[in-house]
């Protein structure tokens, strides 16, 4: 498939599938452990599964929500959806409680596909959607859940034409944590998988042969998209189960990859345990490893013998910015790529000058290469796209030669372990505990890079509670990830004159003497 010749109206997933399968029908796509899947064979169970998703009655337009780890199940879905002309909604798989409840009534799915272990899930969640017909287990699965009937995952059924769908029409809705409000559905086309399979690739040097390794979540679009790398590029996607520092390079080694995917705290776990001669047993030459340390760069190709590329990108976006040219400097995110534009700006949104911290706000040339907006939440999508720039909330310096270099996130969300976290549900879940008057959460610096959670919290009166507690309160409604680590019993917060907290000065403050440790105390979280 030559890249350059996919006109406008063929940037679909089963248009890119179909083209595939015919340039290069036999070549491998798709290989998760012993399962592999050529081009010929993925096209095929697009239009069969499609099939069987039609006879349980989905139509175009209806959400198919999944819960489930990585499976192969989650890729097929992907593919039937856009086959069908359906919309994939891949769940976190650690979301639980009032998150879960609200993704899932926002969504209004038809269909829930759940792994069984992760059934238990559902037991926090108050009420499920109105639209919910049918719940489908993935692999061995009870008969029945909370009195529902649990039906298996669909076999292929006969083999339907795909849909008419456009590059603008929806392919999957991935929830990403809210900041101060509720987690918001991003709107994924057709077309913006496709640019993130054009654009990313071109960033890594993507070509045909290529193998491409993840371990990285598919509820995530890093995993996803790389599928559309693999297909547009004539390469193939190895998918595997989930990171694990201690396997990582024996599973780099097994998949035979060449290109593979990580995150910045992945990479400082990795180069924080003791070498070991499987870090050099691999043919990998190039990671796309974004919020990589600076000083790690160089480790990564001296001791791993891979090249870092570093990215900016949001489930929102695109490769926006990156290393235009091939040209990359370690501590900043890249230059603006071809076919995006990006200014610096201020709380009105007025460019500021280089060398001046502001917003970055972004374009595409190309239709559907963002976003179309957020799932059933107009104001949302509105605020975003004010005055025609996509606003990524993340305060940036761009210097005179064009780098840009983050500096902190303006939104009040915490990133932590690769996973954004949404300090307002945080808070929420915390203020639902009896003993708690008031609480703010905010992001402190980890070890690791990124951010831990910290927890300032005013307790009530009459029975305050223990950091224990509030742990085990939390950890029962939080994804393990968003519980905090750090909580501080406070008298009061700092407020403005109209009641707002300020964040700022409870960040500044951070973790001091009195600060209670969960880490420090030993204190494990379930998962």
């Amino acid at each position: 498939m030559e890249i350059a010749d996919v006109a406008p109206s063929q940037r679909t997933l089963p248009a890119l599938l179909a083209q595939r399968a015919g340039s290069s029908g036999d070549a491998p796509l798709l290989r998760f452990g012993p399962i592999a899947r050529s081009a010929s064979a993925m096209t095929e169970r697009a239009a069969r599964l499609a099939g069987a998703f039609a006879a349980r009655g989905v139509r175009a337009g209806d959400r198919i929500a999944l819960l489930s780890q990585n499976r192969i199940e989650v890729l097929d879905s992907f593919a039937a959806c856009g086959w069908l002309g359906a919309v994939l909604v891949p769940i976190n798989t650690s979301t639980r409680g009032p998150q879960l409840e609200h993704i899932l009534g926002n969504a209004q799915p038809r269909v829930l596909a759940v792994e069984p272990d992760l059934l238990e899930r559902l037991d926090s969640v108050d009420g499920l959607p109105d639209a919910l017909e049918q719940v489908w287990g993935l692999g061995d699965h009870p008969a029945a859940w909370r009195g529902r009937p649990i039906t298996s995952f669909p076999e292929d059924g006969d083999a339907v034409v795909p849909a008419p769908v456009q590059p603008g029409d929806d392919l999957a809705v991935l929830y990403t944590s809210g900041t101060t409000g509720p987690s918001k559905g991003v709107r994924c086309p057709h077309g913006q998988f496709y640019w993130w399979g054009v654009n990313s690739g071109g960033a890594l040097g993507v070509r045909e042969g290529d193998v491409l390794y993840t371990c990285l979540p598919l509820f995530h679009t890093n995993a996803l998209n790389a599928f559309l790398q693999a297909l547009v590029n004539e390469a193939c996607l190895v998918v595997g189960a989930r990171f694990s520092a201690s396997r990582f390079w024996d599973e780099l080694a097994e998949s035979g990859a060449t290109v593979t995917y990580l995150l910045g705290t992945m990479v400082s776990i990795l180069c924080s345990r003791d070498p070991t001669p499987a870090e050099r047993a691999h043919r990998t030459r190039v990671a796309l490893a974004p919020a990589t340390p600076a000083a790690l760069w160089p480790v990564c190709k001296e001791r791993f013998g891979i090249e870092v590329v570093e990215a900016h990108g949001m489930t929102e976006t695109n490769l926006v910015i990156g290393p235009r040219d091939g040209e990359q400097k370690p501590g900043t995110m890249g230059r603006v790529m071809p076919g995006f534009h990006a200014r610096v700006v201020d709380d009105h949104d007025v460019e500021v000058p280089d060398g001046t911290a502001g917003e970055l706000v972004v374009r595409a040339d190309e239709p559907y290469a963002f976003t179309t907006g957020y799932w059933r939440m107009p104001d949302a999508t509105v605020a975003t796209f004010r005055n025609l720039w996509l606003h990524t909330g993340d305060r940036v310096v761009r210097d005179g030669d064009g780098w840009y270099r983050f500096v902190d996130r303006l939104k009040d969300a915490i990133r932590r372990r690769g996973e954004n976290i949404s300090s307002w549900e945080v808070e929420q879940v915390l203020l639902g505990h009896r003993s708690v008057a008031a609480a703010a959460v905010v992001p402190v610096p980890s070890e690791l890079g990124e951010d831990e959670v910290m927890a300032f919290v005013v307790p009530s009166a009459d029975s305050p509670p223990t950091p224990v507690e509030l742990v085990e309160h939390c950890q029962e409604r939080l994804a393990y990830f968003a519980v905090p680590r750090y909580i501080e019993l406070v008298e009061v917060l700092p407020v403005t004159s109209n009641g707002k907290v300020q964040k700022f000065e409870l960040r500044a403050r951070g973790v001091s003497e009195t600060t209670w440790d969960r880490e420090r105390e030993g204190f494990r979280l379930r998962r």
